[in-house]
């Protein structure tokens, strides 16, 4: 059990580096808009959180034998309609509490509030919508490839939304704040 983990987890932690160079790719935005890091916890557990419970879900489902490698395509097609149902609900929650957020701290850029609260909700719905198409299908491609999907799935979805989310978020934090935070 031992070998089997941790050399999962020596995967996981060199391709953690792909974090590092998704910050290291918007490091002007950051020195630009120190603001933008503070909800980057927010952004990448979003997306890691929902696509370890759509991985959870696949996972569970395989070993029951409720789902099979030929079931891909049903399964992505649901998850595109939970993905946005999940990132539509917690996009809303994420915009109000970062205008409630920005109103009681009245911390830097509180003149920009709508569009700092319009980039969070868009990146989290963006990023939940991600995690979950992810999620849902890295257990297909790890069975596909011979490997346990139970022993990998969830923290190899993770570590592959952290990056991933960041540039999503960092993206639209491009398009959003362009002009004015950045």
């Amino acid at each position: 059990m031992l070998k089997k983990r941790a050399g999962w987890l020596i995967i996981l932690v060199l391709l953690g580096f792909l974090t590092v160079q998704a910050m290291r790719q918007f490091e002007s935005q950051l020195d630009q808009a120190v603001i933008v890091a503070l909800f980057v916890p927010l952004i990448i557990s979003t997306g890691g959180n929902s696509g370890a419970q759509a991985a959870t879900l696949v996972v569970r489902a395989m070993a029951l034998g409720e789902l099979r490698l030929r079931d891909w395509w049903r399964v992505v097609r649901r998850e595109v309609a939970v993905g946005l149902s999940l990132g539509a609900i917690l996009s809303v929650i994420g915009f109000a509490a970062t205008l409630l957020w920005q109103r009681v701290s009245g911390g830097p850029g509180a003149e920009h509030q709508a569009l700092l609260a319009t980039t969070v909700g868009l990146s989290i719905l963006a990023v939940a919508l991600w995690g979950t198409l992810a999620g849902s299908m890295l257990p297909f491609v790890l069975r596909g490839f011979g490997f346990d999907p139970a022993s990998a799935s969830a923290p190899l979805v993770a570590t592959l939304v952290d990056a991933s989310g960041l540039i999503i978020y960092f993206t639209i934090a491009g398009v959003v704040l362009r002009g004015t935070l950045l």
